[in-house]
């Protein structure tokens, strides 16, 4: 599939954030087409995809990944090589609140898709079925949370805390189980956690720089010395497509970039990043960090071990997390009407997650 000349794409949660620049980089760097499934929820968002409406190797449609129907007469009208499955409930705080749409969404979503691809797959001519992928998005959450040494490899024991990284850890089962029963050729990646432009203002990164510009409490949770590894959403996107292209079906693989930081770290970062670009005057942001409730069942570090696909297929990230970060701050402070459209649609950045509203 090299070079994907040819080849027809899915890309189920493309209006996303991971899912976005997976499209983005398929259309900039391959010959894919790309067919971008979305169902649009709260963080999807069509106005990440600059340029991709009428380019002639792109199609959109909007579909429920919960919808076998939809999602059968898609396969049928454009007869996919390969799938990437990206559509996910992904916010752990959301999922504190509301369990019951990430078990909807990751596991009776991805349940579904696996069906429709499978039947799919098992009507294709035996060149085409070799060269099938489906390819599953996941995340290094299902792992749970290390202590202060060692990282995660793929032979990590799945041990979700949270909603949401149960029911991403259920997908990744389902995955494995529809590979070893039904032969459908499958590979699974953890990926750690995406920073970078299009990341929807409810998440760590953008939430502090759009409250740092506004001048707001920027809320910490516990004492900020949570840790996490930081990886450019560009770099997840390079690697997916690798992972797409030359990954082994059966296979699992870490994707992370090595770029560790407490999360105390990282607003400082951010506060000292816009004092440089955007000065206030009322004085340095950091004055604006507060210490607030801790996160319900808060993993204390993620770290991820990528040496297998450093070492099976060439990938390594291109972006440092100064320079990524650096370049993240810029992004939000040029794209104000982006962020802006999301926060006129009703999206307030109120605190969740503090398992109270779950029942």
């Amino acid at each position: 599939m090299t070079g994907f000349s040819g080849s027809t794409v899915f890309v189920t949660g493309g209006a996303g954030f991971i899912g976005s620049a997976v499209v983005r980089h398929l259309l900039r760097e391959t010959e894919a087409r790309v067919v971008n499934i979305d169902k649009l929820t709260y963080a999807a968002n069509l106005d990440s995809l600059p340029g991709a409406a009428g380019h002639p190797r792109y199609a959109f449609a909007q579909a429920c990944i919960c919808e076998g129907p939809a999602l059968r007469g898609l396969f049928e009208t454009y007869r996919p090589d390969a799938v990437m499955h990206l559509a996910a409930e992904s916010h752990v705080d959301r999922s504190i609140d509301s369990p019951a749409d990430f078990i909807q969404t990751n596991v009776v979503g991805t349940f579904t898709l696996l069906q429709e691809t499978l039947r799919h797959w098992r009507t294709l001519p035996l060149a085409q079925r070799t060269r099938f992928r489906f390819l599953h998005v996941s995340t290094d959450e299902v792992f749970g949370s290390l202590g202060a040494d060692g990282r995660f490899t793929e032979a990590s024991c799945h041990a979700p805390n949270s909603p949401y990284s149960a029911s991403k850890a259920s997908s990744d089962h389902l995955v494995r189980a529809w590979r070893e029963t039904y032969g459908l050729p499958s590979l699974v990646t953890h990926c750690s956690n995406n920073y970078g432009p299009y990341h929807f203002p409810d998440k760590l990164i953008p939430h502090m720089i759009i409250k740092g510009l506004a001048g707001e409490p920027l809320p910490v949770y516990g004492d900020g010395q949570n840790v996490r590894d930081w990886l450019h959403v560009e770099d997840s996107a390079r690697a997916l497509t690798c992972l797409l292209d030359r990954g082994v079906p059966g296979e699992s693989y870490n994707v992370g970039a090595g770029n560790e930081r407490t999360n105390l770290a990282v607003v400082e970062t951010i506060c000292d990043l816009l004092d440089q670009l955007s000065p206030a005057a009322a004085g340095p942001r950091r004055r604006l960090i507060s210490f607030v409730a801790d996160r319900p069942g808060h993993d204390k570090r993620y770290a991820m071990d990528s040496s297998k696909l450093t070492r099976e297929l060439g990938w390594r990230p291109q972006e440092n997390f100064d320079d990524g970060l650096a370049k993240t701050v810029r992004w939000y402070l040029d794209h104000e009407p982006w962020w802006r459209a999301i926060q006129a649609r009703g999206f307030g950045g109120s605190r969740l997650g503090l398992a109270q509203s779950a029942l």
